[in-house]
């Protein structure tokens, strides 16, 4: 073999290479996006639960309605839109679906406090559905931060940072629970 034939081969090898890195950078962000994705659809399921579950609280809990106001509020943040390309509002999106966790727990502790809600068939029913959704959450944020890893691992370790921009894949913040959902909760003074 001649000079020129070894070039174009090492070439070629290159190019191919480069391509699969590109190719795995695309891969593992569109991986992502779906996970992403699939913690939306079951945080959506989360959000069309709530406002029965609110409802039905309502009528027992009288003492309880700045917990149902913030639970509303933040409902309705977590239903706003938002730019999955980037992190920044993706880790904001995050944060509010943490906190409205740690106020709808609050709020399920809560109704241990209402003997007559607690045994309401229709609040027995959604809890008992809430609590499948939150698996599904769970499960879906797993998912998110597995693919977030591959994501990161490929597009942070050379060449993937040089082609990362070509591919325009960023790093993407894993989900991580927010302080409050991280404390301990004192059941107690909630029942108290």
């Amino acid at each position: 073999m001649d000079n020129g034939t070894i070039l174009i081969i090492v070439a070629v090898t290159v190019t191919l290479l480069l391509y699969l890195l590109y190719a795995r950078i695309i891969k593992n962000k569109n991986k992502v996006y779906e996970a992403l994705a699939g913690i939306d659809v079951q945080l959506k399921n989360r959000s069309n639960l709530i406002p029965n579950i609110l409802e039905i609280a309502k009528k027992f809990m009288a003492h309880e309605k700045e917990l149902i106001s913030s639970v509303t509020e933040l409902r309705t943040k977590t239903d706003k839109d938002y730019d999955s390309n980037d992190s920044a509002a993706v880790k904001e999106h995050m944060a509010v679906a943490s906190a409205l966790d740690a106020q709808m727990g609050q709020l399920m502790i809560s109704v241990e406090a209402y003997p007559d809600l607690k045994s309401d068939q229709t609040m027995q029913q959604a809890q008992l559905s809430y609590n499948e959704v939150e698996t599904k959450i769970a499960a879906a944020r797993r998912f998110y931060n597995s693919a977030v890893g591959q994501l990161n691992n490929s597009i942070e370790i050379f060449p993937g940072s040089f082609l990362a921009k070509y591919a325009n894949a960023s790093v993407m913040p894993f989900y991580e629970a927010d302080e409050a959902s991280k404390a301990p909760i004192d059941a107690s003074s909630i029942l108290g």
